[in-house]
């Protein structure tokens, strides 16, 4: 079976590589009270006749009255959905910025402790499935950060109402009704089925279709529990995928190319003049779980690290404005002495860095661009 989990942009999580908008409370994943204005249910008469008609149209497949009911029940069209839908861009970044985040040494201490905790779990899925240990753990601290990331936006909502908007109907109408499926088997209340924005759920972020195909119950509880505080559920339907989607046993995602260990395999340079890396179709079947090159080496570069391994051995070359990594990292750090805030200093300048220089720029009287330099970073000496 060769099913892609996700058929548009979830966005990696737009660099913060979770597809969530916000955090799950620490008690558990029961829909918030602490959700932005524009991800509460709000009236639309036009959303409202949308699901009339769609109860049918449920009920033809299958779905009993008392599921859509409670379903429906304290559900609503959610405008910020279709605000973060129509916002989607084509964000690109370059490799080293990815993996910057991607595999940052917060999100390192953070998968090593993940790990150590529920390693006798993964080590279990490895037996089971065939798929690394790492990878599994590495693709959830990707798509949640290793849990606390899954998002609580309630997923009956969420799906309706991008179905009722009509620009991917037909798609979210399919995982609207895959989510009303997965309610009426019991495996979730509607109250706990909560996810992203997009409808993406749990500790790896399936969309209900997805579920549907490889979610697994392997704690034995009769539930495919992937909401759970417990991760097991979900990441043995994480391993379940990728077993499904092509990953050969005791074979490696590849490698950085030359390193040692890294095995034979079609090399890749994602970013000119930064490191090549040597990939085995393991490396496609991460992809599987999200088409893109970039994930699929943070993926297994995360996953590395994990393991004990150490950082690439090549280097990056400067960027469009003549940086280096060190040369962001200070810039960010001297900003921030000066009263700019940047939000951290690990190298990638995104918005807040960016509205950082702005702001410095314009104290100084200089057209506020935005953009880095060394004559700016000179300046901040």
């Amino acid at each position: 079976m060769n099913i892609t989990r996700r058929h548009f942009g979830f966005g990696l999580a737009a660099f913060g590589l979770t597809a969530c908008s916000s955090t799950v409370p620490a008690g558990g994943s029961s829909r918030s009270t602490g959700l932005p204005a524009d991800l509460r249910p709000v009236p639309n008469a036009g959303y409202d006749r949308w699901v009339a008609a769609f109860r049918s149209r449920a009920e033809a497949r299958g779905i009993s009255q008392s599921t859509l009911r409670a379903a429906f029940r304290g559900a609503g069209y959610l405008p910020g959905v279709i605000k973060r839908d129509r916002n989607q861009t084509e964000f690109k970044r370059s490799l080293e910025d990815y993996l910057s985040i991607a595999v940052s040494d917060e999100r390192l201490a953070k998968g090593r402790a993940a790990f150590a905790r529920h390693g006798a779990t993964l080590q279990a899925l490895e037996r089971a499935y065939g798929v690394d240990a790492e990878i599994i753990c590495a693709i959830w601290g990707l798509e949640s950060f290793f849990g606390e990331r899954r998002g609580d936006v309630p997923v009956i909502s969420a799906t309706s109402t991008l179905a009722y908007d009509g620009r991917r109907g037909a798609f979210f109408e399919k995982q609207l009704l895959a989510a009303l499926k997965i309610l009426q088997s019991g495996d979730i209340t509607p109250a706990r089925m909560t996810g992203s924005w997009a409808g993406a759920m749990g500790h790896t972020q399936f969309i209900p279709t997805s579920y549907q195909a490889f979610a697994v119950d392997f704690t034995g509880d009769g539930r495919r529990d992937i909401w759970s505080e417990d991760p097991s559920d979900a990441l043995a339907s994480t391993a379940a995928y990728l077993q499904r989607n092509g990953w050969t046993r005791g074979l490696k995602w590849g490698g950085e190319a030359g390193a040692p260990g890294t095995p034979a395999g079609r090399i890749l340079q994602p970013q000119a003049g930064g490191p090549k890396f040597a990939v085995t179709s393991n490396f496609n079947a991460i992809k599987r779980y999200n088409n893109s090159d970039a994930y699929a080496i943070g993926v297994g570069h995360l996953a590395d690290r994990i393991a004990g391994g150490g950082p690439l051995r090549a280097g990056f070359p400067p960027d469009t404005y003549g940086l280096t990594k060190d040369d962001r990292i200070l810039l960010q750090k001297r900003l921030t002495a000066k009263g700019f805030d940047t939000g951290g200093a690990d190298g990638v300048l995104g918005p807040k860095s960016r509205a950082a220089i702005s702001g410095y720029q314009s104290s100084r009287g200089l057209p506020a661009t935005g953009d880095p330099s060394p004559a700016l970073l000179a300046s901040l000496n």
